[in-house]
């Protein structure tokens, strides 16, 4: 999807160095595709720690499986 947005230069070029990459779209891209599976792995922890998920193993029983 192209979409036109303001953002400042300063802003840009620190996330172009953050990123390693040399042009702003993909700088950019890349920027809220980790923004969003950042948000959507708090979501989850917050949904385990809520209980959301009814999984008939215990934390011990998993690690014994972690071998």
């Amino acid at each position: 999807m192209r979409i036109t947005v303001d953002i400042d230069d300063i802003v840009v070029d620190d996330l172009m160095k953050i990123t390693g990459e040399k042009m702003k779209s993909p700088a950019v891209s890349k920027a809220v595709e980790e923004f969003v599976k950042r948000k959507k792995a708090k979501e989850f922890g917050r949904m385990l720690r809520e209980g959301a998920f009814d999984y008939p193993v215990t934390n011990e029983a998993i690690e014994r499986m972690d071998v």
